[in-house]
């Protein structure tokens, strides 16, 4: 198992930062602006000020939100000696936080990796039943990350996985569109004009799933490939469409999330994302 870092090109970059200011909507109606809020903001915060405990420690890498947010009720976390009893107060810095007794460590620069995550392995720290899991595979020496969304046990292709956990966040949201691409080996019988009729959306026992851009890519008797673009990413979404639709799903591969690709990595094999084309990318995610 090998990991790769591709020489940088170019001139350095600015380092990006996560300077995403929003004006109040009080000050916003006022002028008479129309644009949106951007998923994910809160009113109350500023970035270059106090901040939520959970956002902090997200920042920091602890975790995602959620995740801080279930280490506060399990009375991990505490400030200045004090057990954390609920993520809502307001700080400054990480000064005097400790997490199960450790202080919080300052965080970096945001880094992103893609790592070519098998079948067979699931997406999670720990697993229950033992089950292998892709920290089990992932090179020695690598910071703490966390998977940005989710690949089933069976499913394999690019899982990307960042040491920001509100980088992480903004990349799950769906209010932020960002494509996820499948290809899926199914056996059935399923005609192109089916599957173009998934732009629509379509409700399954209850669940309202978005628009998803599908393709019949080849046929050999009743097996094909079907590519699958969509942006909401809900929980086995594909698999449950596709069957749904009356296919058995036999292979399921992610090949793309937002710019990022599969592209020639290796099955287990793990890359960082370079420093300039992750300041690119997060500067047209924040627009």
């Amino acid at each position: 198992m090998t990991i790769r870092r591709p020489p940088r090109s170019g001139p350095r970059t600015a380092r990006p930062t996560d300077d995403g200011r929003e004006v109040p909507r009080g000050r916003r109606a006022a002028r008479g602006a129309t644009a949106p809020r951007k998923p994910g903001t809160d009113e109350s915060e500023r970035e270059d000020g106090p901040q939520r405990i959970a956002k902090l420690l997200a920042r920091a890498g602890v975790g995602s939100r959620r995740d801080v947010e279930r280490m506060i009720e399990e009375g991990r976390i505490a400030l200045n000696g004090e057990i954390i009893v609920q993520p809502a107060p307001l700080l400054a810095s990480l000064e005097g936080l400790t997490v199960d007794g450790n202080p919080v460590a300052k965080p970096v620069s945001t880094r992103l990796y893609r790592f070519h995550k098998p079948a067979g392995c699931i997406t999670a720290a720990r697993d229950p039943k033992g089950r292998k899991t892709i920290y089990d595979l992932l090179p020695k020496g690598l910071p703490r990350l966390m998977p940005v969304g989710r690949l089933d046990y069976n499913t394999e292709g690019l899982l990307l996985l960042t040491n920001d956990g509100e980088f992480k966040r903004q990349l799950e949201l769906p209010a932020s569109g960002v494509e996820r691409t499948y290809r899926a080996r199914a056996f059935g019988d399923i005609s192109q004009t089916q599957l173009e009729d998934l732009v629509e959306g379509i409700e399954i026992d209850g669940v309202r799933y978005g628009k998803i851009d599908a393709n019949l890519e080849r046929r050999t008797g009743r097996n094909q490939w079907i590519e699958m673009t969509l942006t909401e990413g809900k929980n086995r979404e594909v698999r449950r469409v596709l069957e749904h639709l009356g296919l058995q799903v036999s292979r399921l591969i992610r090949t793309r999330y937002g710019e990022f690709t599969i592209a020639d990595l290796d099955v287990g094999q793990v890359e960082i994302v370079p420093r300039d084309a992750l300041f690119q990318f997060r500067r047209r995610l924040d627009k």
